[in-house]
């Protein structure tokens, strides 16, 4: 069911949810470049059926009215009116790659709602004391975050371009970012249905503009508005050791700093073997509370 809602300064978010509508509530959080259609497989989704999944389009992309100036912060007010209006009560998030650091600040920033986050290759940061963000990072990803601090106007511009040219042909945008995938990552996005999903979600999410990008990118380089050491939620951060995307110096930063933290690094995989993660990472999130005693809170 496709729908939209209107946050209280007036913007619309578009949802998206799938699933058993009496499920355990699961809201997605979205690639950059990406939308609601792009986050979990089909299959995936067809082997949980207990689960109710949300997702959306963050602003500017798709049908979403655009937020400008937006930081990862923002994404927590977002999904907190959409979760009002959908009547969640307490649910997990899940964020992958640009969507991870949004999953987080959902985790940090909304604890009585939040009950778990998954957080899948999710770069640190920008300003991460003692981590050398570039680091292992794929020259694509390296010119143009430095474009973005550098020469915002002409980084604007060029995305635009590149945005044009993904609706011609969504297939660009993994062309243009293959001195990024391992093989590992070939392989995934080789499959039918994962390739037809990235490239479904990339045409949705650039469809009208390249602004949710450009707005992401921004708000991934500047202050994300929370500090990661204080999220009380637990946390699993799962990340490839051989992605060049989010290098995994970014995931020992972040392991190293989340307090409930459970890090799961998989050595044989990059940025795309998230996907393949799935449905370990599905179970955990929707697993029920723990027993406790009288002095101790669930999970």
């Amino acid at each position: 069911m496709v729908h939209g809602i209107r946050t209280q300064d007036g913007r619309r978010l578009t949802v998206e949810e799938y699933g058993d509508p009496d499920g355990t509530p699961v809201v997605l959080l979205h690639d950059t470049p990406g939308c609601r259609l792009g986050v979990v497989p089909r299959d995936v989704v067809a082997a949980r059926p207990h689960i109710r999944f949300i997702a959306y389009d963050r602003p500017g992309y798709g049908d979403s009215d655009r937020l400008p100036g937006r930081r990862v912060a923002d994404a927590a007010r977002d999904v907190a009116e959409l979760a009002g209006t959908l009547g969640l009560g307490r649910f997990s998030v899940l964020g992958h790659s640009g969507g991870a650091p949004h999953a987080l600040a959902c985790a940090a920033l909304l604890p009585s709602r939040v009950r778990r986050a998954a957080v899948l290759a999710s770069p640190a940061p920008p300003d991460a004391r003692d981590l050398s963000w570039f680091d292992g990072m794929a020259e694509s990803h390296v010119e143009e975050f430095t474009r973005a601090l550098t020469d915002p106007l002409a980084f604007a511009g060029r995305l635009a371009a590149r945005a044009a040219d993904i609706r011609r042909d969504p297939a660009q945008l993994l062309v243009s970012l293959r001195d990024g995938l391992t093989d590992s990552d070939r392989r995934i996005v080789s499959d039918p249905a994962i390739g037809e999903m990235l490239l479904r979600a990339y045409r949705e999410a650039l469809r009208g503009s390249s602004y949710g990008w450009l707005d992401d990118d921004l708000a991934l380089l500047s202050d994300w508005g929370f500090d990661p050491a204080a999220v009380i939620r637990p946390v699993l951060l799962w990340h490839g050791a051989q992605d060049r995307f989010s290098p995994v110096g970014h995931f020992t930063w972040l392991a190293d700093r989340i307090p409930r933290v459970r890090p799961v690094l998989q050595q044989d995989t990059g940025h795309f073997g998230a996907l393949e993660a799935l449905p370990a990472v599905l179970d955990w999130l929707c697993a029920p509370p723990r027993r406790t005693t009288s002095k101790q809170t669930t999970s």
